[in-house]
């Protein structure tokens, strides 16, 4: 059995509960879409999807990545930046799924053809503690339900032959381009909740900045940019999930979105993020090879 067989076949299970929600790709599209994500060559732009035909598209792909990725590790908020919705003529934010493997220690070392359509931005994970996140209507309800704050240059894919064609349902078709990322130092939650207003202000109010070795910046952004606090992404990341019957876990991490434009990465380039004005954030760093 050649691999597009293998995918069609993972697909069979789950076709009669999407294909029954909505119209999206067919299975061998989707096949063809995973195929050329494993091989990091550009994939025929999905086109024409309404949003309810993306979550479907998502719903194969995401099937037919857990054959080869493995366990799902936690979600990722994306779009949740403005300019960024702008770029993708969108007025909303998306969502895909993480997978082991895909975070890396800062300082990895990293192809700059890591992918088909490799970037680079700057983003923040946070760790979740208790199920309770999935109920959160506030940046502290989410808070409180997590246990770290982690800072994260993501490293998308947005894998396509034309990714400047891509609209919001074609960056959630393909699973957001989930592909790698690099994870700095943890910062715990503090235990008291005086501290914790001020970490929430601190996350609001923080400076963003990308970096090359050299100390050029590269692009950044306020905290503030993310949906206004950058934890409202988990809250409406947790109302998401919640319409399609899923729900984060303890230990999951969640990416939640960027604080800078995407960028290309070039062989040779190192580059730090940093998060100015955020008591006990260490920079994480990733060099491109």
């Amino acid at each position: 059995m050649n691999t597009k067989q293998t995918l069609m076949a993972a697909l069979f299970a789950v076709t009669s509960v999407t294909g029954a929600q909505a119209q999206c790709l067919t299975d061998a599209q989707a096949a063809d879409m995973v195929a050329s994500y494993i091989a990091k060559t550009p994939a025929t732009n999905p086109e024409n999807l309404s949003d309810a035909d993306g979550a479907c598209t998502r719903s194969k792909v995401n099937a037919l990545l857990a054959q080869r990725l493995g366990k799902v590790v936690g979600y990722k908020a994306g779009l949740t930046n403005p300019a960024v919705q702008k770029r993708f003529n969108t007025d909303k934010p998306v969502w895909g799924k993480l997978y082991e493997g895909m975070v890396l220690p800062s300082g990895a070392t990293v192809d700059a053809a890591f992918g088909a359509r490799p970037l680079y931005e700057a983003d923040m994970l946070v760790r979740v503690k208790s199920a309770a996140i999935n109920h959160a209507k506030t940046p502290m309800d989410v808070l409180d339900a997590v246990d770290q704050i982690i800072p994260f240059i993501e490293l998308p894919d947005l894998m396509v032959q034309a990714p400047p064609k891509l609209n919001g349902a074609g960056v959630t078709a393909i699973n957001v381009g989930a592909r790698l990322g690099v994870a700095g130092a943890p910062i715990a939650v503090p235990v008291y909740r005086a501290e914790r207003f001020a970490m929430l202000k601190a996350l609001a109010d923080m400076n963003v900045s990308l970096a090359d070795a050299a100390g050029t910046r590269l692009g950044g952004g306020k905290g503030s940019d993310i949906l206004d606090h950058p934890l409202n992404a988990v809250v409406w990341l947790a109302s998401a999930l919640k319409q399609e019957g899923l729900a984060m876990q303890p230990g999951d991490l969640i990416s939640l979105g960027s604080f800078s434009p995407l960028l290309p990465p070039k062989a040779g380039l190192a580059v730090t993020a940093t998060y100015d004005g955020l008591p006990g954030a260490v920079p994480v760093r990733v060099t491109f090879k």
